[in-house]
């Protein structure tokens, strides 16, 4: 297909997506336990079909990263590329421990994806539509490969999805910059490094030293503060008071309380919260929606939960009809996966894409946080650039 019939296909796009035909050459997830290996990004793109590549790599963090239930120093990914007549697309998948994931699930199912079916790139919603019916999981896989091709389409027609998408990239919010459960030095430590670079930031929270942490930061810097409890704290009354507490300390919004097994006890905090309260491990996709409202006030969509850009969207959309707030967020990431989050942003209320910068390892540069601001180029696609 000529550039020119693609531009006539644009309309397409906004409506439903887009995609490429694609034959799967899957190259091996062996060796995983070597640590990562660089992936060949800079091969030549074969001239002719799709050609699907993917390749484990393995995210080295730059702090010890603690949370409510777990710490860890990595996390597993595997990254993705997609050739179609010369021009590429990268997409991403991401692991951290509570999406029940792995590199090796990740690249079972992607060894089972055929797109050697469709021929059309602008068909997105029938070929993401294929690729999540081959399993009920595998929301990683899925975000990946919807990734690289929302990369390629928009490379294809030479435009950013944030405009695509008719947003307003002057309107990206400030980025929260996430400070992990930790001692109170290391805190002081984490906090110094990124307090003049952020306006806002990202506080762990769930364990028996919330204030400690606060108070830790609080010597550091006044800048405000989001809390995320990662469904930590366990009694709601206990809860609340902490929220009353936070709110006097300059905190602006919270996620995830409680479990997710608990809606009513969320629920019994939202509807007595003085700040806003969203709903993160409590959902997932787009078909989630309609359970968290009235039980939280806004929604956390991260790509590798939602199986990635496409439904992002559609979630946004719908949660703004429902009434809901808004935020974007991602995991442990390279720029290639917060790049494509970040095309969102001007469309939402709060902002969590650091992934890229809790990393020592990143192998793009992509969206830029200028003082602390979300900044979006004009780059095609995700708007990536290899480093």
């Amino acid at each position: 297909m000529k550039r020119r019939d693609f531009m006539k296909a644009a309309g397409a796009v906004v409506a439903s997506g887009s995609l490429v035909g694609l034959a799967s050459v899957a190259e091996s997830c062996t060796d995983v336990r070597k640590g990562p290996q660089r992936f060949n990004l800079n091969r030549i793109p074969t001239a002719g079909g799709m050609k699907l590549t993917y390749q484990p790599y393995e995210l080295q963090l730059r702090h010890t990263f603690t949370v409510s239930s777990y710490s860890r120093k990595t996390t597993p990914g595997v990254q993705v590329r997609i050739d179609y007549e010369g021009g590429t697309g990268y997409g991403e998948a991401s692991m951290p421990p509570y999406l029940g994931q792995s590199v090796e699930s990740v690249c079972a199912f992607l060894s089972r994806v055929d797109l050697e079916q469709f021929h059309d790139p602008f068909q997105m919603d029938a070929i993401l539509a294929y690729v999540d019916s081959l399993s009920p999981f595998d929301s990683a896989a899925k975000a990946a490969i919807d990734i690289a091709l929302h990369d390629l389409v928009g490379k294809l027609m030479d435009m950013p999805w944030w405009r695509i998408w008719g947003l307003d990239a002057s309107k990206a919010p400030s980025t929260t910059f996430t400070i992990g459960i930790d001692t109170p030095e290391v805190v002081r430590e984490k906090t110094r490094e990124c307090a003049d670079r952020f306006n806002i930031l990202k506080v762990k929270v769930g364990l028996d030293n919330d204030k400690e942490m606060i108070r830790t930061i609080r010597e550091i810097t006044d800048l405000p503060l989001a809390v995320d409890a990662n469904q930590g704290w366990k009694d709601r009354e206990k809860a609340l008071d902490e929220i009353f507490w936070l709110k006097e300390n300059g905190v602006v919004m919270v996620e995830q309380p409680m479990a997710v097994d608990r809606p009513d006890d969320n629920a019994w905090i939202t509807e007595r919260s003085p700040l806003p309260i969203f709903a993160d491990e409590a959902i997932q996709r787009l078909a989630d929606v309609p359970s968290v409202k009235g039980a939280y006030h806004g929604i956390n969509i991260k790509l590798m939960k939602c199986t990635g850009m496409r439904e992002a969207w559609k979630m946004l959309n719908y949660a703004r009809v429902e009434g809901m707030k808004v935020m974007i967020g991602c995991m442990t990431e390279t720029s290639c996966a917060v790049s494509a989050a970040a095309q969102l942003s001007p469309a939402v209320d709060f902002a969590d894409l650091d992934g890229n910068l809790l990393i020592t390892n990143d192998i793009f540069r992509g969206m830029q946080v200028v003082d602390g601001k979300i900044t979006l180029s004009d780059l095609p696609g995700i708007g990536l650039e290899l480093l």
